[in-house]
């Protein structure tokens, strides 16, 4: 397996709007679309699988890189945000689309999701009702669903905000040889690493001046990391002109890269933003971003990060996160 592998698997548990926020949570999940898996009917709407004999469920597809999440961590986390034993319905969801499945694409997946079943069977009396087969199709749904929740925050959800933060804190960062733990310098270090502003902005909670910082108009390909530890936090395709002075990113990598707190200072209520490996002070987070975008603005000053181009990515050893940007 090499640094650009990624896998597929596909999860049928009830609303795909909750579903698919939960695993995209989870660190080591790289993409989640929602859709309609395994039914009869060509390229199907929301309306037909609701109201018509498709045969479909609603699934959410999960690309995940295995060397920073395994299957089976993947199909545990699952296996919380469902009742495996009701038949067709999902908190108050009802019907045929709303049954549970677990769909592969590689045979080898197979014995892992069968035997994860097996052992929940025993904490069972009813049997379970999830199905386990072969993705026999998946057409997308429409893009309204996509990021349901992430557009309508408080939109419907039957999954409990308790499991959010377990996905969340499901999968930290481990020291081992494919993933570093991008460790924070000691202070002596860091002055001695960084310039005034970088310092005074992740050490001290400063805020750049708008538009006369380094990366609020760049538009060139590549990552964004943390200056102080060098750990992944945001991608280019991800930014956007917020017309700000700072630069704008819909999302992180991660959201497990980085912590939330709340800001009072200035006579404000906001959320500020930190990187969790290196607790760097990096901006701030509102809500005012592009809706097509999921209607977030992670405002950053370019004090906080190092830009690395594309092309240099390799060298500088973040290959493994070169497809994200494909």
């Amino acid at each position: 397996m090499d640094d650009y592998t990624i896998k597929e698997i596909y999860f049928a548990g009830g609303c795909f709007w909750g579903t698919e926020h939960y695993l995209k949570l989870i660190r080591g999940v790289e993409e989640t679309k929602v859709g309609y898996a395994n039914g009869n009917y060509p390229s199907p709407t929301y309306k037909e699988v609701c109201y018509g004999d498709t045969g479909f469920a609603e699934t959410v597809k999960v690309t995940y890189n295995p060397k920073a999440v395994s299957l089976e961590l993947l199909i545990d986390l699952f296996l919380k945000t469902i009742d495996p034993t009701s038949l067709n319905r999902q908190g108050g969801d009802i019907g045929a689309q709303y049954r549970t499945g677990i769909y592969y694409i590689e045979e080898v997946d197979k014995p892992i999701i069968e035997k994860k079943l097996q052992v929940l069977q025993q904490e069972y009396e009813k049997p379970i009702v999830v199905e386990v087969m072969p993705l026999l199709n998946f057409y997308e749904a429409e893009l309204y669903h996509q990021d349901y929740l992430e557009k309508n925050r408080g939109g419907y959800c039957h999954i409990g905000k308790d499991l959010f933060e377990i996905a969340k804190r499901a999968n930290q960062y481990k020291e081992t040889e494919d993933y570093n733990p991008f460790t924070k310098p000691s202070d002596e270090v860091l002055k001695q690493r960084l310039n005034n502003m970088q310092y005074s902005v992740t050490q001290e909670n400063a805020t750049e001046p708008p538009y006369k910082n380094e990366y609020w108009d760049n538009e060139d390909e590549g990552i964004y990391v943390d200056i102080v530890t060098g750990e992944p936090l945001f991608l280019s395709k991800d930014k956007f002109d917020s017309g700000c002075g700072w630069p704008s990113f819909a999302k992180p990598i991660d959201y497990n890269k980085l912590d939330e707190e709340i800001d009072d200072s200035l006579g404000m209520i906001r959320t500020e933003v930190r990187s969790k490996r290196g607790n760097s002070h990096l901006g701030h987070l509102f809500n005012d971003g592009p809706r097509e975008l999921g209607g977030q603005r992670y405002c950053i000053n370019s004090a906080s990060l190092r830009f690395i181009p594309k092309q240099s990515m390799e060298r500088e050893g973040y290959a493994h996160y070169l497809y994200l940007l494909n």
